[in-house]
């Protein structure tokens, strides 16, 4: 579906066909035939389009007939229905910008393009270069949202694993620890983007630009350093819960060998006494509770010596 947004007396309106100075959005559902008419009335290479639904396109830049392509990863949330996918995944989106338009292409539905049209009414879509600026910058508030959220997840499922010790909770830190390797590969090629873009100056930037595109890239390494902390913590936290969950088995292990040797000794001094064999005192009257008060006290020694030992 292709979308068309005008800047009118500070108000953003949709219109039904392109003009000179406007932004064009296209979200999902995609036709090829729209490609196509979108590709002759903009005078847009037909491959910029089509490389956008490429959900691995990596971050970069290119030009062709005069038009300029710009690839950047934004996060958003899995709507995958297997659970042992990430909780959130980076996607791509292509900015397009030719003569007289800036167009983006989302091949999912994405906040940061969502959050760009919430505050349109403050943008001129005429100034590409600023637009495009803007767009990084929402992509980098994104980010650092997603990666709150992600420790405030993360938070919860430990306190909850700290509690019941359960696999649920630890497949969902599995999960967290998917999202942020995604999230820390598209922020570095994010960063990398953004450096070469003000390096070479590819969308001809102002001085005052060029200060805000080094904001971003400040911002953008921080978001970062955030999720590789994020991300150091939650290995450290796995490997810790991993350490702890063996030395419970090993005492649980421990505990059960025990009660199996306790447990063991007087089965043997009950069968012995069974045999059909000639046996001491087995005329007399308390030959019933000899083996029983013997079994139990060889329970109770060992046991005493285990307690000592704090083997058991």
């Amino acid at each position: 579906m292709i979308q068309y947004f005008k800047n009118v007396n500070s108000q953003t309106v949709e219109i039904t066909k392109p003009e000179n100075g406007i932004w064009v959005n296209l979200v999902p559902p995609f036709k090829d035939e729209e490609f196509l008419e979108l590709s002759e009335e903009l005078d847009i290479p037909i491959e910029f389009l089509r490389d956008s639904l490429d959900i691995d396109e990596r971050p970069r830049f290119e030009v062709a007939d005069n038009v300029k392509f710009v690839v950047i990863k934004t996060p958003a949330e899995n709507n995958s229905f297997n659970d042992s996918d990430a909780l959130y995944i980076t996607i791509p989106i292509c900015i397009i910008l030719t003569h007289n338009h800036i167009v983006t292409v989302n091949s999912f539905d994405n906040g940061a393009i969502k959050k760009f049209l919430g505050s349109f009414q403050k943008r001129h879509p005429d100034k590409k270069n600023i637009m495009v600026l803007k767009i990084f910058e929402k992509i980098v508030q994104n980010f650092l949202e997603f990666l709150k959220q992600i420790n405030h997840q993360r938070n919860l499922f430990e306190q909850k694993l700290y509690d019941s010790n359960r696999n649920e909770e630890l497949l969902n830190l599995m999960r967290i620890q998917k999202s942020l390797v995604y999230f820390v590969t598209a922020l570095r090629s994010n960063e990398l983007l953004m450096i070469k873009l003000e390096r070479t100056n590819f969308l001809g930037l102002t001085e005052e630009e060029k200060e805000i595109l080094s904001d971003l890239i400040v911002d953008t390494s921080q978001a970062l350093e955030m999720a590789n902390i994020y991300t150091n913590i939650l290995s450290s936290t796995m490997d810790a819960f991993a350490s702890i969950i063996s030395n419970n088995l090993n005492n649980v292990m421990k505990r059960l060998t025990s009660i199996t040797i306790i447990l063991s000794l007087p089965i043997l001094v009950t069968g012995i006494y069974g045999m059909n064999v000639a046996i001491p005192y087995q005329n007399s009257p308390h030959a019933f509770y000899i083996p029983v008060i013997l079994s139990i006290s060889i329970s109770i020694i060992i046991g005493w010596y285990f307690l000592k030992k704090k083997l058991f």
